[in-house]
């Protein structure tokens, strides 16, 4: 049905089609007619708009639900300011492959070029931070433009958006008509379905390697849940041993005996050691940044790779591979579970390779030294763990020491319960972050792991938490440092902590009990268990503040530049490893 709408009605109608079901936002003068056209929908409220404090939130926002649901996370703001606050969240999720669409006001055609009030080039400020982008001039346009930019964020590897549009186009009147079947694009074609002779060769060198590894990263929870049950299968008739980036952290649960813990930078040490002895490496979704591989020209030095990846341009940029594999890596792993099969090949003999594995397991790499007089912050993601593994919890993080021990210690046996900003490094993503999944989620226990500093970067979200009445638990590690800044300094500039001591704290429980939340002081060992208790028991907000032992550092470590043999695993072990040229890497 043909309807004659203005363009502020032909968008709410178009994400009404798109079954947006909630938009994350902030207004201003350039979106008025939009925030007019959701306050009307015909007096429906058929979409849910989620009032944050700061634009970057919002883009967070729409990151957490994204990445708890599956659903593509939507975006409003206003012109200029608005825009340009959303910047740092749309590059996040580019970074990280996170679907989203992000609408902006723009001022009208006429001002664009005069430098009018609250105007940015916001096609030009995104072209490199946008998987695409559009300037939407003329409002019969519109509703078309709406639908592609959701086809493009959402299929082949998913990624941020960008919809400009101006404020005379919002308030011109055109006619909408929503597109019938499925987005054909004339350019835009992700190749998903993998030729089959590659996955059969893929096969072939899967049943003919010794020391094989499955390399996983944030690609196989993007393609659904289904990929990671295949996931499993192929890890079971195989026998492979299996490793994850930090965006991969759940498609194969860490319960598995198959599991050998995250890999590169903070990983494991049998992790990364598999990975420098394998003879087979099968990258699954996983882009070998520079935080897995180390120094490139000792990574897997004996190990033929085979990259199946939707992102055509992943592959061979930063590795050479044996076996290219263009496809959605769900598809792909469906291939080759049903060609195993089919071929009956026999479960490999990797009883040698395995022995080699629990040899480096031995090591025990993430055992931590514990005094009993201050709470070391391994013990206490741990014990958060241990309180709510039953629960199914989704957990969030921002960036640091904190986020690198919630990877190492909280175990993740299932998809989507790990949301964490990884190829960014974006401090202040945790709790906008949380509350998008508790939007996406609202019976689900969700809890941002925080550092004292980065909780303080998007703190004034507390307030939206409280608005929606969201029961989001916050659990701060609090060093009294930026943790892994001071860390850095301390192996790297000899312990000189220039601007690393987070001075002039806030006190958080008053801070909580300020924006209407319940705040929790946990101040010594005897008191973590009780005070986790505490925290799962309230059944609003609530910020624990945990102080922890201030020097602490994350280990195992990698440093910067270094082979994956060259791991740090303890605090003794630092002075000989850390050579010249690795400190000049940092």
């Amino acid at each position: 049905m043909t309807r004659e709408l203005s363009g502020a009605d032909i968008l709410v109608e178009a994400l009404v089609d798109l079954g947006v079901e909630i938009v994350f936002g902030y207004p201003g003068g350039a979106v008025l007619p939009i925030y007019d056209a959701l306050f009307k929908q015909n007096g429906q409220k058929r979409i849910r708009h989620i009032l944050v404090r700061h634009e970057q939130a919002a883009t967070h926002a729409a990151e957490g639900y994204a990445r708890s649901t599956g659903k593509p996370g939507v975006v409003l703001v206003t012109s200029g300011p608005g825009a340009t606050n959303a910047v740092t969240g749309i590059a996040d999720a580019l970074m990280d492959s996170i679907p989203m669409v992000v609408i902006t006001g723009q001022v009208p055609t006429t001002l664009i070029g005069t430098d009018a009030f609250q105007e940015a080039d916001t096609v030009g400020i995104t072209r490199h931070c946008t998987k695409h982008n559009y300037l939407v001039k003329d409002p019969a346009r519109l509703g078309d433009t709406i639908h592609e930019a959701f086809h493009i964020a959402t299929s082949g590897r998913p990624g941020p958006v960008v919809i400009d549009i101006p404020k005379d186009v919002q308030v011109a009147t055109a006619t909408y008509r929503k597109p019938a079947g499925a987005i054909q694009h004339k350019s835009y074609r992700p190749q998903v379905k993998a030729e089959t002779t590659l996955i059969e060769a893929a096969v072939d060198m899967l049943a003919a390697a010794e020391r094989p590894v499955f390399y996983t990263g944030g690609g196989v929870i993007n393609a659904g849940p289904g990929a990671s049950q295949l996931l499993r299968e192929l890890a079971r008739i195989t026998g492979a041993p299996v490793t994850s980036t930090l965006m991969g952290l759940g498609a194969l649960p860490a319960s598995s005996d198959q599991w050998l813990g995250m890999l590169g930078m903070h990983g494991t040490f049998e992790a990364n050691m598999a990975m420098n002895k394998a003879d087979l490496i099968i990258a699954l979704g996983a882009r070998f940044d520079d935080r897995v591989t180390g120094r490139l020209d000792a990574f897997a030095p004996h190990a033929r790779k085979i990259h199946i990846d939707i992102d055509r341009s992943s592959i061979n940029k930063t590795v050479a591979v044996d076996l290219p594999i263009v496809a959605d890596v769900g598809r792909a792993l469906e291939d080759m579970v049903r060609i195993w099969k089919a071929r009956q090949h026999p479960k490999p003999d990797l009883g040698e390779w395995w022995r080699r594995i629990e040899g480096w397991r031995a090591r025990k790499c993430l055992d931590f030294p514990e005094n009993g007089k201050e709470i070391m912050p391994q013990r206490a993601i741990r014990a958060l763990w241990q309180a709510t593994k039953d629960k199914a919890p989704i957990i969030t993080t921002e960036v640091g020491q904190h986020q690198m021990w919630a990877a190492q210690h909280f175990a993740f046996d299932a998809p989507n319960k790990w949301l964490t900003s990884g190829g960014l490094g974006t401090m202040g993503y945790g709790l906008p972050a949380a509350i998008g999944a508790q939007m996406g989620n609202p019976n689900a226990l969700v809890i941002d792991i925080a550092g004292e500093a980065s909780i303080q970067m998007n703190i004034q979200e507390l307030a939206t938490a409280t608005q929606y009445r969201l029961p989001v638990k916050v659990f701060i590690l609090n060093n009294e440092y930026m943790g892994m800044v001071r860390q850095w300094q301390e192996l790297t500039y000899e312990s000189r902590y220039a601007e690393s001591y987070s001075d002039s704290l806030p006190d958080f429980v008053k801070l909580a009990e300020a924006y209407g939340w319940k705040g929790i002081r946990i101040e010594g060992p005897d008191q973590l268990d009780a005070g986790i208790a505490e925290m799962l028991a309230h059944e609003g907000p609530v910020m624990v503040d945990c102080m922890v032992a201030k020097l602490a550092n994350c280990f195992p470590m990698i440093p910067s530049g270094a082979a994956h043999t060259d791991m740090i695993l303890q605090a003794n072990e630092v002075s000989g490893t850390m050579d010249d040229e690795a400190k000049a890497l940092v």
